[in-house]
């Protein structure tokens, strides 16, 4: 079972590492990364097998996808490994970045306390959050947001919007909480409070494996649910700061 849980790691980081190889530009590559994607652990084994085929220190900054936008565009980051597709392709042609290339995908899931207070198991993604805001209402579920603007965060505003809620009003909601942190944090606080949240499936299972939290997978797969990441060098002639 440990070795096919690896196997998706070791095809990120074939994936991965050309794109690394080809956005360095001197001796050290800042990465701004999404938190998701760091507390998985894997960023920490690509800097190793990075550094021992040759290259050069690797400084990892993992924040919400916006955040890493921003400090790309303040020079503080040469690469961006993010997961919001429509920001990435506006930060492209804006000219902050060279060009975008599509590095893995997983699936976003939902999870949620063991005993399941919604009954949202094994539904469509977007019936099971209007479960959840039903019970939520009727003092049965709790929700628990990022609500960090990171890429989870936008998709999970993207799921509550098609599933006929405006997040906005939702934030005014009892049973609807916000961490304002990163993935991991936020699965501590819904294992915590028993509550629902929207997890990539990386940290996931990296924190199910530690022991450190008691939740459950209640619905994956789907369309809806795809979770991209890319990388995306930072562009040098458009940010001063960036290596060049």
């Amino acid at each position: 079972m440990k070795g096919r849980n690896l196997l998706p790691i070791l095809f990120f980081l074939v994936l991965l590492l050309p794109a690394l190889h080809s956005s360095l530009r001197g001796p050290g590559l800042r990465v701004a990364t999404t938190t998701s994607l760091y507390d998985t652990g894997l960023l920490e084994e690509l800097a190793r097998v990075y550094r021992e085929g040759g290259g050069g220190r690797v400084a990892f900054f993992p924040v919400g996808t916006g955040q890493a936008f921003l400090q790309a565009r303040r020079g503080e980051a040469d690469l961006l490994l993010v997961h919001a597709p429509a920001q990435e392709v506006e930060f492209v042609r804006e000219g902050w970045g060279e060009n975008r290339s599509v590095v893995a995908c997983n699936f976003f899931v939902l999870v949620g306390p063991p005993g399941d207070p919604a009954g949202v198991e094994n539904l469509p993604p977007l019936l099971a959050l209007r479960r959840i805001a039903e019970a939520g209402g009727e003092g049965r579920a709790r929700w628990v947001s990022r609500g960090d603007l990171s890429g989870t965060h936008l998709k999970e505003n993207e799921l509550w919007r098609e599933a006929g809620y405006d997040p906005e009003n939702l934030r005014r909601e009892g049973w609807y909480l916000e961490t304002g942190a990163g993935m991991g944090q936020t699965l501590l606080v819904a294992s915590e409070k028993g509550a629902y949240t929207l997890s990539d499936l990386g940290t996931l299972l990296t924190y199910l494996g530690r022991g450190l939290v008691n939740l459950r997978v209640l619905v994956r797969g789907g369309r809806e649910l795809l979770n991209v990441y890319s990388a995306i060098p930072v562009n040098p002639e458009r940010v001063r700061g960036v290596d060049g």
